[in-house]
């Protein structure tokens, strides 16, 4: 395996890399994730908040390779064994690296400031195009290359590329057949519950921001972690029934961080000017990889400093309200989608300018999120999390308006008396 370094980070402490690994990290597209912040343009609310996607990424390694650790070992039934690579294996050894370069992979394609302009310049397929792109680029060939002569000499023959991708994008964004297995060892990555990402991103964006409600107790919710066969007979990661609790507690915990943080209205409003503002300067990004990579963070907060300053810049408007808090759009949350129809009405009555409001109505997330997984009872049985618990919370998704503020008072008078107001 060659020589392991150790990197020292503020969340896991020291985490250790091998040499594939290390070559992974060094690489082009991974080191530009130095200059991409993890929360976008957070840190203009929560001065905090200015930690990068290149240590988020060593986290989830970090956490991903101790869940799997944790669900494959110990005493495990056979009806589980005969399905999955058998401790201490080659295979199970391949799995374990296939799993942390995938970790490391998965945020690859993000573009500057991370999620701020997704909607925007990516559309539905989201930054996993890219990294999937990025992945089977020139930039990762090394890698693969390294880590296929590794595995030859374990006596192993797979297709190592497909399989890092698979795990990286998961089962909702890559386009191909996932075993039983292959379907476990992704969800450790990108899994909508349990997965390594967004425990990691919850603990790391609570730590920096400062705001507490991201943190609960990880050791304990991975310490009870299973992977259990389910009644329909499929494999899932759950927990035991002793560890609800801690379930309950990431729950609530990602819950108050959308609350106070990622759907937080002063940064949904600085978010929403710089999203228009990258739109003026990357509307042709399309198919140009070399392009992709070379955009950061840096390149936007320069062009926004020209912008500000240039009248005749397309987004100077926005770039101003960025810098001169008072020109900026006030963003409103609201509760009970109205149709579209209403929007315009309402605009119409109080005489908004058609260049003085915009709106994302949102027509996901109505059913409230609870904890739809399999959990293993004391008596061995099988249940799902929702029968077991009684916290649910409201669905992440809202819709927003954003207004210009000298007509904000009368419009939230107005959307109150709809009854719409978040």
């Amino acid at each position: 395996m060659g020589k392991i370094k150790k990197i020292y980070d503020s969340v896991h402490r020291f985490i250790h890399i091998d040499e594939i690994e290390s070559y992974l990290i060094n690489t082009a597209p991974f080191q530009r994730l130095h200059y991409i912040h993890q929360l976008g343009v957070t840190y203009f609310v929560y001065p905090g908040g200015t930690h990068r996607r290149f240590e988020h990424s060593l986290g989830v390694m970090e956490l991903a390779t101790g869940i799997y650790d944790e669900i494959t070992s110990g005493e495990l039934p056979k009806k589980l064994t005969d399905r999955m690579p058998r401790f201490g294996t080659h295979e199970y050894r391949y799995w374990r690296r296939v799993l942390r370069l995938a970790a490391l992979c998965h945020d690859l394609g993000h573009l500057p400031f991370s999620h701020v302009a997704e909607q925007r310049l990516l559309g539905k397929g989201g930054h996993e195009i890219w990294t999937q792109k990025i992945m089977e680029s020139k930039f990762l060939e090394p890698v693969w290359e390294r880590f296929l002569a590794e595995c030859i000499q374990d006596g192993i023959s797979r297709d190592v590329r497909l399989d890092v991708m698979k795990v990286a994008l998961g089962e909702k964004k890559f386009e191909g057949e996932f075993n039983p297995w292959e379907r476990v060892v992704a969800e450790i990555v990108t899994g909508d519950f349990f997965g390594a990402d967004r425990i990691d991103y919850l603990l790391r964006d609570s730590q920096c921001t400062g705001l507490a409600y991201g943190l609960f107790d990880y050791h304990q919710l991975i310490e009870m972690l299973k992977i259990i066969v389910t009644p329909e007979g499929d494999l899932a990661i759950g927990v035991e029934e002793n560890g609800l609790e801690s379930c309950e507690a990431l729950l609530l915990a990602r819950y108050y961080m959308h609350k106070r943080l990622y759907q937080y209205s002063s940064v949904k409003s600085y978010a929403f000017h710089l999203a228009r503002f990258m739109e003026t300067i990357y509307y042709d990004i399309a198919g140009d990889l070399d392009r992709y990579i070379s955009m950061t963070d840096n390149e936007v907060l320069a062009e926004l400093n020209s912008a500000s300053r240039d009248e005749n810049h397309p987004g100077h408007f926005d770039a101003k309200c960025l810098y001169i808090r008072n020109y900026r759009f006030r963003a409103i949350p609201l509760i009970s989608p109205p149709e579209e129809s209403d929007m315009v009405s309402i605009k119409e009555e109080i005489g908004i300018p058609d260049d003085q409001i915009f709106w994302e109505i949102s027509k996901k997330g109505k059913k409230r999120l609870g904890m739809n997984f399999p959990v293993l009872k004391q008596d061995g049985t099988v249940d799902s999390g929702d029968n077991l618990s009684e916290i649910s919370v409201p669905p992440k998704e809202k819709s927003w308006v954003y207004i210009a503020p000298q007509y904000e008072n009368e419009l939230r008078k107005k959307l109150n008396h709809v009854d719409v107001l978040g």
